[in-house]
């Protein structure tokens, strides 16, 4: 049997993305959240909703300052507009950033995130997708581990 054959056994078909689309949007335990060009979310899936508290109701269709620090609110719309201009970050693309979200709750979380440019028609950026991870607990290690060096 050819690796082709197993695929198709398998449930694997080439033109068929549609289980791999509901795995990386539906099913993966991170945040992936699409925002238009305007900065006003339009998709967010099931991680998204476990980590901000927000289910998708409440979250899609508002801006996205619902997750952004309010005194990070305009570093981030700095950004934002400089992505939709540019379709690029200032940021290497394969390095993740870091920085700290709030939750539905008012609790600030850290977070590290991947971004990338929605094409829309005639070469404009549309919006972005972001794949969002909770880094909570890495970060507070990380500190309580400088801590202790410190203290040594």
């Amino acid at each position: 049997m050819t690796l082709r054959d197993a695929n198709k056994v398998a449930g694997f078909a080439e033109d068929d993305l549609t289980g791999l689309t509901d795995a990386v949007f539906h099913d993966l335990p991170d945040a992936v959240i699409c925002a238009d060009c305007e900065g006003l979310i339009r998709f967010w899936n099931a991680g998204a909703e476990r980590i901000f508290g927000f289910s998708r109701d409440e979250a899609v269709g508002q801006s996205l300052e619902i997750i952004i620090p309010e005194r990070l609110r305009q570093r981030h719309w700095d950004a934002y507009r400089r992505m939709m201009e540019t379709g690029r970050s200032r940021h290497p693309s394969n390095e993740p950033l870091s920085v700290p979200a709030q939750t539905k709750s008012g609790q600030t979380i850290s977070i590290h995130f991947t971004v990338a440019p929605l094409p829309g028609p005639y070469g404009v950026v549309a919006g972005i997708v972001a794949v969002l991870r909770d880094a909570t607990a890495t970060f507070q290690e990380l500190r309580r581990l400088c801590a202790d060096e410190r203290g040594m």
